[in-house]
């Protein structure tokens, strides 16, 4: 009797915990499989929009509807590319434009980030500040750079500095403004909670406003290479000897419009590479973002 009772009582009696069934997947697995769903999804949108121009593009070489000293082929593109990394351009390597402009860019990127980036924080901080470096700023910033390019290489001659130069004070502008921006927006209750808890002003900015500032800082550390990137291409192509610019520019004399396409394309990469890079980063220095 005792035996039948305790069958019947496990066949009725559900299990409290079932680790195959949905229902009991904790929040962190669930999210995974959101993010991986929606990953792939984005992924092969992407790559199906790629995938779309250049079958355009070779539909219509294809086709001959243009001709190919404006739209050349892409297996015309292909071999000029080959051919510049196999015997270069102009007596330099491709990969030797191509160093030289992200020389050109990291240098000015790294000098725009240690100077920009405090004084933006203590501009955030003192209005004293903001108010003395404001009216430089708002001066130049709405100038298109190569207006006053000409002026650095009267300065500083046709070289590296002139470029260095005015990538620096292209990509200042985006950091100064996105650091403003990130101290001015953090929220009081944070500050009056580390300071109700004892700490002091240095103990404040470490731990509560540059942590917080830090999503706006990438968001402009990003705008300004993006900016630099283009303002560095537009100045080889005015007054260089080398980088990928220059190479575009020089092709187009000669009517090279495969070795143009090539070099339009290093530059759209090597964008979506920087680009890519910073986003990269962020994730790593700030796994908080957007958490809040």
């Amino acid at each position: 009797m005792n035996s039948d009772t305790n069958k019947k009582l496990d066949q009725d009696t559900l299990p409290l915990y079932d680790p195959v069934s949905p229902m009991n997947e904790t929040k962190e697995i669930r999210k995974k499989r959101k993010w991986k769903s929606k990953f792939s999804q984005e992924t092969g949108i992407m790559w199906s929009s790629v995938v779309v121009v250049f079958l355009l593009w070779y539909i219509i070489t294809k086709l001959h509807i243009f001709s190919e000293v404006f739209i050349p082929s892409p297996a015309k593109t292909w071999e000029a590319f080959t051919d510049l990394l196999v015997n270069g351009y102009k007596g330099n390597s491709l990969l030797f434009h191509l160093f030289d402009s992200l020389y050109r860019l990291s240098v000015a990127f790294f000098l725009a980030l240690i100077t920009a980036v405090p004084l933006g924080l203590i501009s955030g901080y003192s209005s004293k500040v903001r108010a003395a470096l404001d009216p430089i700023l708002e001066f130049y910033r709405p100038l298109p750079p190569l207006s006053y390019y000409t002026l650095l290489i009267l300065w500083f001659g046709i070289g590296d500095l002139s470029k260095v130069a005015l990538l620096y004070l292209a990509a200042f502008a985006p950091m100064y403004i996105a650091a403003v921006s990130g101290v001015k927006g953090v929220l009081e209750d944070r500050i009056h909670s580390a300071t109700s808890l004892g700490a002091n002003s240095w103990q404040t900015f470490r731990y509560v406003i540059f942590p917080s500032c830090l999503p706006e800082i990438f968001t402009g550390m990003r705008t300004a290479i993006g900016f630099a990137y283009t303002t560095l291409v537009a100045s080889e192509m005015v007054a260089a000897v080398s980088g990928i610019g220059w190479l575009v520019l020089d092709a187009s004399k000669y009517l090279r419009s495969d070795i143009m396409y090539v070099g339009i394309i290093l530059m759209g990469i090597t964008g979506i590479l920087l680009d890519r890079l910073l986003r990269i980063i962020e994730d790593k220095v700030i796994p908080w973002k957007g958490k809040d």
